[in-house]
């Protein structure tokens, strides 16, 4: 899907070679991911092509609406990273490019299925299961058992302890919402989402900001992608994941150049270079343990197995239209985070 930090900067890593940096030109990159991650990717990039690399980040849902009010004049090259949903509503509303890495055939069914439905203005990079997040520490405090259903998360005893990103924002917070409506029906998830409400202590605009407050004591539970789970517990952190028993949807993390980039044949070096074995082997390097797209790349032992998981048959085409999702977050807007908590 997604941290994060309105925040920019320059790379620096092609910085030690000025007249180099200057041959190459620029590349400007909207990430939606771990700012490790990007980190890395953009440093390792310029460290090989001597291209200048400005990154900034934001989560999915605020970067697809910066691409919207910038479709006349970007700003950015390419958007890496995020939930697929809001990639393919910029494809549809024609804001990305159209192009097709020869790296392509090389990718999962999958990651090839999200550029086929975008009409190629979109590929996917990583994929992950959204779950649960939760603080074992804070939960034996409590004497409260760990969530391992949806179910679980609208008990009483999880009132004002839970934290789900804003769907407004946050490409995780959206997938949440579609899977829970493909799950249950619309008129149950809906009646969900107010339940759940009532035990929300914070909506982030990060999907990755439940994970960080959850590690750290801020909140017992968080709705998150699973992946995020390992790399603050590697930190230290007494944190676990678990699976929805009743099901759970995923995400394509997407990568889409921008229509009209100004840095057009450097956004398409990158993108090719993003979708390389060797480029996706950061992902673990920078603790970030999403299923790689590319099927040479190894899967990090961390990354939560598909295979031992109740995943739904979550629909990308509909949950990645523009109107649906203008139409999801118009209703819960109206009929959920307006009600006091």
């Amino acid at each position: 899907m997604r941290r994060i930090h309105a925040l920019a900067f320059a790379v620096t890593a092609a910085m030690a070679h000025p007249a180099l940096a200057q041959d190459k030109g620029n590349l400007n990159i909207y990430c939606s991911m771990q700012i490790e991650w990007c980190t890395l990717a953009a440093n390792e990039f310029a460290k090989q092509t001597g291209i200048k690399v400005n990154t900034s980040f934001k989560g999915s849902g605020e970067t697809f609406a910066q691409v919207k009010a910038e479709a006349s004049n970007p700003k950015g090259d390419i958007w890496f990273g995020g939930t697929g949903d809001p990639h393919l509503q910029a494809a549809e509303e024609g804001l990305t490019e159209v192009y097709q890495s020869p790296n392509l055939k090389d990718l999962h069914n999958w990651a090839q299925y999200q550029a086929q439905i975008s009409g190629y203005k979109t590929v996917g990079i990583y994929a992950g299961a959204l779950g649960f997040s939760y603080n074992t520490e804070v939960l034996a405090k409590k004497g409260v058992k760990p969530p391992a259903c949806w179910a679980d998360l609208i008990k009483p005893e999880f009132k004002g302890d839970v934290q789900m990103a804003n769907p407004a924002a946050s490409g995780t917070a959206y997938t949440a919402m579609a899977t829970l409506v493909q799950l249950m029906g619309e008129d149950k998830a809906f009646d969900y989402l107010k339940a759940l409400h009532k035990n929300i202590s914070n909506y982030p605009k990060s999907g990755t900001g439940p994970v960080k407050a959850v590690a750290r004591g801020e909140a017992a539970v968080g709705v998150s992608f699973m992946h995020d789970v390992p790399g603050e517990k590697k930190n230290g952190f007494p944190i676990e994941m678990a699976a929805p028993c009743e099901g759970t949807g995923y995400e394509v993390g997407s990568m889409s150049i921008m229509k009209g980039a100004r840095n057009l044949d450097n956004a398409k070096k990158f993108y090719d270079w993003a979708l390389t074995p060797d480029a996706q082997k950061l992902a673990a390097q920078a603790k970030q343990y999403q299923l790689p797209s590319n099927k040479a790349a190894p899967q990090p032992p961390e990354a939560p197995r598909f295979s031992s998981i109740k995943l739904i048959q979550y629909d990308f085409r509909k949950y990645g239209s523009s109107a649906e999702r203008k139409r999801l977050l118009e209703k819960w807007e109206k009929e959920v985070n307006s009600i006091p908590r």
